[in-house]
């Protein structure tokens, strides 16, 4: 019987069984961030193990508070600085070069196809979409991760989802992971890796598939992940010429990793592309899936467009050939935060910034901030907001505040029309 790619990547690195279903996995990279890391940090240190598996495979950025906003975060911010210098972390990216870790993590060129990695963070699955096994873990996990470069897991169970079609006007692959969520529920991926497949998978672009696996957690998911094609190989290409004497042998290396066509599968969803609407998420969860159309008119007091899910050039080029010639509602503030710092250059070099604030927008520094509520964004108790993050729990973004999912376009559009909209019910506007 076949092996889908989660299966062969446990085979890869595994280091030990000691139980039936406790896999000891080799990591290739552990990534770490402000928020989660100083407390393994100072576990670390406090049990006389202040050491580092490998400098090289380790990745640290300070995102979610960026610049700190208050003393507290500050003493974050400080713990991770002193503890990458300690270890001579040569790719740490402080303030000034940071940028959201799983946008930036990626531009640097730091996950393969094949790769396991770790992070403490649940949105660490967005980078199951170069065919990596990528899982966010507890403290203890991290610590160890740190100390010894291994992490446990059981062997998942892998759901296969099959985007078929080609999606429509006004699609995007925001769109797409929201019905992918409605259908499966909050739950219905719990422990185990959804492995995106299809037509519509194919034809995203590198960005799209991040967005995709980004939310695979929001079904409950351990990993998101895609096969590695030819559209992974170009995104790697600058990363890995000097491995590979053509892209085609960088294929061929990468395509080992592939499913296999008899692969077992816990299930098989399939999700028409082709008969998609643009959606946006209602209440606070986020399988809870309405189309823009039937939510037209919904007050909104703020847009935000950014994070790990939509912060990417991709994201902001479409968002603003919505906006170009046009201005926000009187009645809404939006922000805009260009997930890196050359995302951030590439937008200004293409005009995208301009058009952002001719339209109104406030553009912000990369930042996980406004996504969980703790800066650069917050809502008041009883504001709405229209989002392009990957949550709306109650209070996610504020205490007492609303948070509608869509993509950047509808986010756009609802910055113009003052309430939920979709590019087509601007009109003239």
């Amino acid at each position: 019987m076949g092996k889908t790619l989660a299966e062969k990547i446990f085979d890869a690195h595994v280091v030990d069984k000691p139980a039936e279903d406790t896999w000891v996995l080799r990591l290739d990279r552990v990534f770490c961030h402000e928020i989660t890391t100083p407390i393994a940090i100072n576990d670390l240190v406090t049990r006389g193990m202040d050491r580092v598996f490998d400098v090289s495979k380790i990745k640290v950025v300070i995102d979610h508070v960026s610049p700190a906003k208050d003393s507290k975060t500050a003493e974050q911010g400080k713990t991770l600085r002193d503890w990458a210098r300690r270890h001579n972390i040569r790719d740490f990216f402080d303030i000034g070069r940071n940028g959201v870790c799983h946008a930036i993590f990626p531009e640097k060129g730091f996950v393969r196809p094949g790769f396991t990695l770790i992070m403490g963070d649940s949105h660490t699955c967005t980078h199951g979409a170069f065919g990596a096994f990528a899982a966010g873990v507890g403290t203890t996990d991290l610590e160890v991760g740190i100390l010894k470069g291994v992490c446990v897991f059981r062997r998942p169970d892998t759901i296969r989802v099959n985007l078929n079609g080609a999606p429509g006007k006004g699609v995007y692959p925001k769109d797409i992971i929201l019905a992918v969520i409605a259908k499966l529920g909050v739950a219905g991926a719990t422990d185990k890796v959804m492995e995106f497949r299809g037509p519509a998978a194919g034809a995203m672009s590198m960005e799209g598939r991040m967005t995709i696996c980004n939310m695979a957690v929001e079904a409950g998911a351990t990993s998101g992940i895609c096969m590695p094609d030819s559209i992974t190989v170009e995104y790697l290409w600058p990363f890995i010429r000097e491995e590979y004497a053509s892209g085609e042998k960088a294929l061929e290396d990468f395509s080992r990793w592939n499913s296999d066509d008899d692969a077992p599968y816990a299930a098989v969803v399939d999700i028409d592309c082709t008969a998609l609407e643009p959606l946006a998420t209602v209440n606070y969860k986020p399988d809870e899936v309405e189309t823009i159309a039937s939510l037209r008119g919904t007050r909104v007091d703020q847009v935000y467009i950014g994070s790990c899910t939509n912060g990417r050039i991709e994201d902001l080029r479409e968002a603003a050939a919505v906006l170009k010639g046009r201005k926000i509602a009187p009645t809404v503030r939006a922000i805009v935060s260009p997930a890196t710092p050359s995302v951030y250059a590439q937008a200004l070099r293409e005009g995208l910034i301009g058009i952002f604030m001719e339209a109104g927008f406030c553009v912000t520094n990369p930042t996980c901030g406004a996504c969980l509520g703790m800066s650069n964004g917050v809502l008041a108790e009883g504001e709405v907001c229209a989002s392009t993050t990957n949550r709306n729990f109650f209070g996610r973004m504020g205490k007492g505040g609303m948070v509608h999912l869509m993509s950047p376009v509808s986010a756009a559009a609802t910055a113009v029309a003052g309430s939920i909209a979709g590019p087509g019910d601007l009109g003239n506007r």
